[in-house]
């Protein structure tokens, strides 16, 4: 595997793509903690330092780390990239889920072209999602005590935005539209001209980026002054837990039924010898839905408490209605639960279709041993793709819960507990085996070793690989020159400071 690090660098193509994507992820982290025009930044910075002395259970502080998990930070800064990439990842589900249940959209992605035509709805839906979001968002900067992920701003005793207006609504709206599209093309240009999917890799990084923040709480609460060798070896137990859990999720993630397809003998065209028929596999995951089954269940939940404590902020039942759903308690993630299973389904039944891959068996000519074609083929893949759901549903349930559970029995830090489960551990892992399927993808064409002697890594996903070329050395070399710039007048401004 070492050697297969080393060989990155000796293939042009593939040094160049690397730097290309670690530029544009420079650019995506400056986006994240320049505020918006209007806002008072030194606010927030005083706030989050009364927040991290002060962090405790509440609903308000699970609800902020998880909806700063995905804009790494943007939101509660108030940022360019506030929004992060999460309007186009709603456009793209919601588009996904209509072509799948609407007949005009099925039958255009279906059409040559379609595909393209699909994009684009995505793109403007992306933008009206963003308008909408950057609109409440910007409202409620008016009295940001009242935002549940900012929770204790008023303690600061000064305004975040000092001249609030509708004005500064309508810029700030527009920034954060534009700031949005703005990461939705990074996110193009690192799949075209970099490595990995540019959009996953980009909440990734948002997610690494709370790393360092998790690893120095976890250290304050076990390595201390008053540390005990019991403390240190419970922290020594969680490292040793945490890399389980990831070669756990590793496993799942990519462990599959796969079901053998027998395909009859075919006569030669250029002979009359028959030719022997051969079998082959049709690969079923066992998580098949993969991390959206968590999203959707975390959107359904949150999404309501939010939107009721900006509206009624002052109502008594929000308030019951918020300890009711707080997920600090355990009613919170026993219907979590029930809304993940739901959510697995769901997506298995819109996205696996079982008669349609039953219908191109017959038409190639193969079938399932012992199963008969048509119907039957069918039903058989829709049963075993119910057994493997069901365990797909266990398994993305208890990731969910662990973090809970590890807050509560060790009472970590929510930034610290967000590692050992839930949605960013599933992302982190789905992100990084797929950039090293495309890594070993280039190595291997250029006949260098792997980072698998036996057989190829298999990726969560089966994405496209990247369809443009590599930049070429002079806008990388302009880039270099860009990012660098940008780190000096960093530096100054914190020595200035």
């Amino acid at each position: 595997m070492i050697s297969a690090f080393a060989n990155t660098w000796r293939v042009p193509e593939l040094r160049d793509r690397i730097i290309f994507t670690l530029v544009m992820i420079v650019i995506v982290r400056l986006g994240v903690n320049i505020s918006l025009p209007g806002v008072d930044s030194t606010v927030i910075k005083e706030w989050l330092e009364i927040r991290a002395n002060e962090e405790g259970s509440s609903a308000g502080a699970h609800l902020g780390a998880l909806l700063n998990v995905f804009s790494g930070g943007a939101l509660q800064n108030a940022a360019l990239f506030a929004l992060g990439i999460m309007p186009y990842i709603s456009a793209s589900i919601m588009m996904q889920l209509m072509a799948a249940v609407v007949p005009k959209l099925a039958k255009l992605k279906r059409e040559e072209g379609g595909q393209q035509k699909i994009n684009q709805y995505t793109r403007i839906l992306t933008i009206i999602i963003a308008a909408v979001q950057g609109f409440l968002l910007a409202k409620s900067l008016e009295n940001p005590a009242a935002i549940i992920y900012m929770d204790g701003i008023e303690k600061v005793g000064r305004d975040l935005v000092p001249g609030w207006g509708w004005g500064f609504v309508a810029m700030a709206v527009l920034t954060i539209v534009a700031g949005t599209m703005f990461l939705m093309w990074i996110g193009d240009q690192i799949t075209e001209r970099g490595i990995g999917n540019g959009i996953s890799l980009i909440i990734s990084v948002n997610i690494i980026a709370a790393l360092p923040g998790g690893l120095t709480q976890a250290w304050q609460t076990f390595i201390g002054d008053d540390a005990s060798p019991f403390q240190a070896m419970t922290l020594v137990g969680l490292v040793a837990f945490l890399l389980f859990i990831t070669a756990a999720i590793i496993a799942i993630t990519q462990a599959q039924r796969r079901i053998a397809v027998q395909y009859a003998k075919r006569a030669s065209n250029r002979s009359a010898k028959q030719m022997t028929g051969h079998t082959q596999y049709l690969p079923l995951k066992v998580n098949y839905a993969g991390v959206m089954p968590i999203i959707f269940a975390s959107a359904v939940l949150n999404l309501p408490l939010l939107l009721l404590s900006q509206i009624f902020p002052d109502a008594a039942w929000v308030a019951d209605f918020q300890q009711w759903f707080n997920p600090a308690a355990w009613p919170y993630y026993v219907i979590a639960g029930i809304m993940i299973f739901f959510f697995s389904y769901f997506w298995v039944a819109t996205m696996f279709q079982p008669s349609e891959i039953s219908e191109n068996l017959k038409k190639g000519g193969g079938y399932i041993p012992g199963v008969r074609p048509g119907k039957p083929t069918s039903d058989f893949l829709d049963f075993t793709m119910t057994r493997l759901t069901f365990a797909g549903a266990i398994f993305l349930t208890i990731i969910f819960v662990l973090p809970a559970l590890i807050t509560q029995i060790f009472k970590l830090p929510g930034l610290v507990s967000q590692f050992f489960g839930g949605t960013s551990l599933l992302i982190l892992v789905g992100v990084l085996l797929d950039m090293m399927r495309q890594i070993e993808t280039h190595l291997l064409q250029r006949n260098y070793d792997g980072f698998l002697r036996k057989g190829k890594l298999k990726g969560r996903i089966e994405r496209r690989q990247a369809a443009g070329s590599s930049a070429s050395s002079g806008i990388i070399v302009w880039l270099l020159v860009f990012v660098s710039i940008m780190v000096v007048l960093g530096i100054a401004a914190w020595i200035a400071k």
